[in-house]
């Protein structure tokens, strides 16, 4: 897939293309169906299919401060979507200025001059250009002066114990801030997962019998909830970004309460992994929230949680007999 970042970095040689555009944060089944039905239409029409994407996210610009936890790094999104089918991924920056472009502006420099769009496909909801005043209604109608087709893809849905919810990188959010990591799972498609590299923590697992990979994330990373969860940790190429081996893991989430620790972190204890990780870029993918983080009297009594946290684990990841 090609990537590239800013309007000016764009290939002079894609031709017309179909392009998708939104943040994308998650790449969960609502973007899925969305994405889908892109590359559909631009096989048909044979095609490149580009996704428009934004950096940093919009939020931060349009209310400084508020910058939401993020679900998938740019790197983790771009291989999403490119297992999806996508040729071709533009990152364009975010800024106090490109936020007050009118919709029609954005329109005929970024769709029709920069991207040569012969084809949009947005969500239902779709918003663009300053304060958000473009919809799908006006960008079809843009699309008919211009020269390029709109497709608006409705949402998905998901059950719920409140019934259906709309899929949303707002939803996901929310169940990963809560520790509910099935719900998160069933929206994204696929187990909720944070990117960092591997460095050197205090030794205190190591210490104890349990040796963990302390994992460094970028700001606003989509942490889950305190506690101590089933899953597995996954090695990346870090020039690629690219999976390589799996390992079932159970993984602690907090500040390390029974020693009075203050920074939260993220550590995967690897089941049965006697090699060192120190330096390696991985992914770490939550499966189950096992139990909450609890502060505890002494060493034993930690020591025998966490005994059972690995038999836990094991459990919840079938590796018992």
């Amino acid at each position: 897939m090609l990537r590239w970042r800013g309007l000016e970095s764009t290939p002079g040689d894609l031709g017309r293309t179909v392009v998708t555009v939104g943040m994308y944060d998650g790449v969960h089944r609502g973007h899925q169906k969305l994405i889908g039905a892109a590359v559909a239409r631009a096989r048909a029409m044979r095609r490149p299919c580009l996704l428009l994407t934004f950096d940093p996210h919009p939020a931060e610009v349009v209310r400084p401060g508020s910058h939401p936890a993020i679900l998938t790094s740019l790197d983790r999104k771009a291989e999403l979507v490119a297992e999806l089918g996508v040729d071709a991924m533009c990152v364009l920056p975010f800024t106090a200025e490109f936020m007050k472009l009118p919709p029609e502006t954005f329109t005929h420099t970024v769709l029709v001059e920069r991207l040569h769009a012969a084809q949009v496909v947005v969500g239902e909801n779709f918003t663009y250009g300053h304060r958000a005043a473009g919809t799908v209604t006006t960008l079809t109608a843009e699309g008919r002066r211009f020269g390029f087709a709109v497709e608006g893809v409705s949402l998905a849905q998901d059950a719920s114990e409140d019934g259906e919810v709309t899929i949303s990188s707002t939803y996901v959010r929310a169940c990963v801030a809560a520790g509910d990591l099935v719900p998160a799972a069933r929206a994204l498609g696929r187990p909720h997962r944070v990117d960092g590299v591997v460095v050197r923590g205090d030794r205190r697992g190591r210490d104890l019998g349990y040796p963990t990979a302390n994992v460094e994330t970028p700001p606003y990373t989509a942490i889950p909830a305190d506690g101590v969860y089933a899953g597995h940790l996954v090695t990346r190429d870090p020039r690629s970004g690219a999976s390589r081996e799996r390992f079932p893991a159970a993984i602690s989430v907090g500040t390390n309460p029974t020693f009075q620790g203050s920074r939260r972190t993220v550590e995967a204890y690897v089941l049965d992994y006697d090699g060192d990780l120190y330096g390696e870029h991985v992914g770490v993918k939550f499966a189950l929230r096992l139990r909450p983080m609890a502060a505890f009297t002494d060493v034993e009594g930690l020591l025998a949680a966490m005994a059972k946290d690995v038999e836990d684990t094991r459990h919840v990841l079938g590796l018992t007999n």
